[in-house]
C-alpha cells in the first residue's frame, strides 16, 4: 500500500512539473532586435549568458535528415542563463528546484507568420519559483517593447 501511495504521488508530482504554461508576447519589431532586446536586459541586470542555441537554425540543418519538409521558423534562439544569488534563493527553499537552471528566454519567428516575433519563457510553479518567473517576464516584456 506504501508504495502505491509513493507511485501516485510521484505521478501527481510529475504532472504538474510539465503541466507549466508558456508565457509570451508578440511584437511587430524585428528578430534581431528582440535578440539584441534579450541580451542586453539579461546583461544588464548583471547575470551573463550562458548560452545561445540556435534552434531555429538546427531544425533547419536537419529538415532533410529527418525526413521533413516542413520550414518551423525564420529564426529562433534560446538564450540560457542564471543568477547566483536567484537560484541560492529558490534551492535553499527546496533543493529540487535545480531542475529549473538555467533558466531560458526565447525569441522566434514562425516561418508562416513572418514580421511577427514571439518572445517567452516557460511558467514556474507556485512558489519561490515565481521570483524567477518575474524576472524572466521582466525581461521578455523588456525585449517585446512593453
Amino acid at each position: 500500500m506504501k508504495q502505491i501511495l509513493v507511485s501516485l504521488a510521484l505521478i501527481l508530482w510529475a504532472s504538474s512539473v510539465t503541466a507549466q504554461d508558456m508565457v509570451s508576447y508578440t511584437t511587430s519589431e524585428s528578430f534581431d532586435d528582440v535578440t539584441f532586446g534579450v541580451e542586453s536586459a539579461i546583461l544588464d541586470r548583471g547575470l551573463r549568458i550562458e548560452h545561445v542555441a540556435h534552434v531555429g537554425e538546427m531544425l533547419e540543418r536537419t529538415r532533410a535528415d529527418v525526413g521533413s519538409d516542413k520550414v518551423l521558423f525564420s529564426n529562433a534562439n534560446v538564450y540560457s542563463f542564471c543568477s547566483a544569488s536567484l537560484s541560492r534563493k529558490v534551492m535553499e527553499a527546496d533543493p529540487m528546484n535545480i531542475m529549473f537552471c538555467p533558466y531560458d528566454v526565447f525569441v522566434a519567428e514562425l516561418a508562416d507568420r513572418p514580421g511577427e516575433v514571439i518572445v517567452g519563457y516557460r511558467g514556474y510553479p507556485e512558489g519561490p519559483m515565481q521570483e524567477v518567473q518575474a524576472l524572466l517576464d521582466e525581461i521578455a516584456r523588456e525585449a517585446a517593447g512593453e
